[in-house]
Formats: structure tokens, C-alpha cells, sequence
């Protein structure tokens, strides 16, 4: 079984543009990285500054990869603080 995340990233309106800004390049190099199954990343029209997010990676080793790189990344400086509510299924070894 792989890895699952499913859950919603909440953003202050001062910070909504620097967000939606990086997002799609964040989408892209994550869609790329080695044991991506699924990765969506979608701003809600009724609950401003909230995106949901779901994603599926092969295995823990690849959702570890996936939270380092992210991290370390410019979306990783431009999230940081925001108030994140997730649920993650799959990383037992």
C-alpha cells in the first residue's frame, strides 16, 4: 500500500498571492519526483484561503523524499507557518 495525504492548507489573505503564485511550479516538480501516484492541490470557492490537498506516493520512502525535497524547496520557505490540517495513511513500516 502506498502513502496517502488528504486534508486542507489554510493561507491568511496577506499571503494568498505569494501562494497561488508558487503553487503550480510546486504541483509540477512534485508530479515529477520519483513515486508521485497523485498529487492535487485545489483552492476551495467557498472557504477563502483554504486549498485541499491529496496525494498518493508509492511507498513511505518516496513521501519522505517528496516532504524533504518540498521543504527545502522555495515553496517550502513561502508555506512555512501556515496552518495545515492533514491526515496521513500508510507510513506504518
Amino acid at each position: 500500500m502506498g502513502v496517502t495525504l488528504s486534508g486542507f492548507l489554510d493561507v491568511p489573505e496577506d499571503r494568498l498571492d505569494a501562494i497561488r503564485a508558487a503553487l503550480p511550479e510546486h504541483i509540477r516538480l512534485t508530479r515529477a519526483e520519483p513515486g508521485c501516484l497523485r498529487f492535487d492541490v485545489i483552492e476551495s470557492s467557498s472557504t477563502p484561503g483554504r486549498f485541499a490537498v491529496s496525494e498518493e506516493f508509492t511507498d513511505p520512502a518516496a513521501f519522505r523524499a517528496h516532504q524533504a525535497r518540498a521543504a527545502a524547496a522555495h515553496w517550502g520557505r513561502i508555506s512555512a507557518g501556515l496552518s495545515r490540517s492533514y491526515k496521513i495513511a500508510g507510513l506504518e513500516e
